[in-house]
């Protein structure tokens, strides 16, 4: 008799129903979100403080080149020597005094700009400044100099050049950025999937071996439909548990943003503010043009199936594996030995797909790796936003289920002889004898 369905059934229901599970499903969403909004909130409340700059330019070259902006004013100071101005500055309890020193020459003012404050400055703040003086110093030096900033700005060129495949197909410069974002998502994501719901399928085995109730269930049920069970309802409920976080993480992001007032996006570095600030100097609209342009160009309905397909493939592949240590050994510390030549695959394949397949997605090592059946679940969601021929997306899948096939005949082995073995520390060499009985 098939007793599959009712493993997995009581698989699922026995983890769904557990009270840990039920209080993380729903509080890790209600604490992730609670960081991100509070992280928010602070540079939320960084971003709208007010800064006082002082500026001494004893040169006179920067005239009308401080201008006062929502979060930031500038004071001018004229007619007072370096002490006089930073006591003055400490007096009103300003950001910082920024100070330009007299000098003979331009070449000589890269090295007498100095910027004064009580603590350390931001890193925005000084490249801001920076960027002010450099264009002026730099526009000073080409009329010192004897050129034109007219003429250089009319013969200023910009060249855009235009990507068409043979077929006619359009794309733009930012198409191999989101193509590895989305390849990179997938990947990721179930590289955690397989980390997180993997132990857990391991931990299940151990609990059940450590309790001995494995010993009354192996007596009417097959040690591969045992596994196949744990497997299958623990991924179950993993999915459920998934589809969860996201719709509840989707509300609360809306009550954080519109109810609280928070914005999320205000949860960023000063780096990212910077970048931010480059895009937005070399045309916003353009870039979300060219960004939208890259999306349409995805091939998303193949995306969309080699998701589902190596996700599935590549997630019961390792959980296999992950059945048979938790059934070789009896408590999680002796897990240890055994998890490196599982998790070497998996880091192996984020490696490859991140250095490699944005440089050449159909390159020798990003092919290689995307048929590798303990790599490919990871690199071949990377490779497909880069248009793969189906028939190596087909190849890759097949090989894929036959060494998932192989791994569920190997596993279990270990598991049919690993669920009852108790108080002995396995090795290499003991799995090799359970898998020859």
């Amino acid at each position: 008799m098939n007793h599959l369905p009712l493993i997995i059934k009581r698989e699922y229901l026995t983890k769904v129903k557990n009270k840990s599970f039920i209080i993380m499903t729903f509080l890790s969403p209600l604490i992730m979100i609670a960081l991100i909004a509070f992280v928010a909130y602070l540079s939320q409340v960084n971003n709208d403080k007010q800064r006082t700059i002082s500026v001494l330019d004893e040169t006179g070259y920067l005239d009308g080149v401080f201008k006062d902006t929502d979060n930031t004013k500038y004071s001018i100071l004229n007619a007072l020597d370096l002490e006089t101005a930073m006591t003055l500055v400490k007096e009103k309890e300003d950001y910082g005094l920024l100070h330009i020193a007299k000098v003979d020459s331009l070449d000589l003012l890269v090295d007498n700009v100095k910027f004064y404050s009580e603590d350390s400055p931001s890193l925005s703040v000084i490249s801001n400044l920076e960027g002010k003086i450099e264009r002026r110093l730099k526009q000073m030096k080409l009329r010192e100099d004897g050129v034109s900033i007219e003429m250089i700005k009319a013969s200023e060129v910009d060249i855009d050049i235009s990507q068409v495949s043979f077929e006619g197909e359009k794309s733009s410069k930012v198409d191999n950025v989101v193509k590895l974002a989305f390849g990179g998502m997938a990947g990721y994501l179930l590289f955690m999937f397989i980390i997180i719901y993997g132990n857990m399928i391991m931990r299940s085995v151990i609990e059940e071996k450590t309790s001995r109730i494995i010993e009354i269930i192996i007596s009417s049920v097959k040690p591969v439909q045992l596994m196949l069970g744990k497997i299958i309802g623990t991924s179950l409920a993993g999915i459920t548990q998934f589809v969860i976080w996201l719709i509840l993480g989707g509300v609360l992001m809306t009550v954080v943003s519109v109810i609280l007032g928070i914005d999320l996006s205000q949860a960023s570095t000063p780096q990212q503010e910077l970048v931010n600030q480059a895009i937005e100097a070399e045309g916003a609209q353009m870039m979300a043009e060219n960004i939208f342009l890259a999306i349409g160009n995805l091939p998303i309905l193949n995306l969309a199936f080699a998701f589902i397909l190596f996700f599935v493939g590549g997630y019961l592949l390792y959980s296999s594996l992950y059945a048979a240590i938790g059934a070789a050994v009896d408590n999680e510390t002796d897990t240890q030995q055994f998890m490196l030549p599982i998790l070497m695959p998996l880091i192996l394949a984020v490696y490859v797909g991140v250095f490699t397949v944005i440089e050449d997605p159909h390159g020798t090592v990003s092919t290689i790796f995307s048929f590798i059946p303990l790599t490919s679940p990871v690199v071949m969601l990377m490779r497909i936003p880069f248009g793969v021929p189906l028939w190596q997306q087909g190849l890759s899948l097949l090989m894929l289920i036959g060494t998932f096939m192989f791994t569920v005949w190997f596993a279990a082995k270990i598991y049919r002889v690993g669920i009852l073995m108790y108080g002995k520390k396995p090795s290499y060499k003991e799995l090799y004898k359970w898998i020859k009985y």
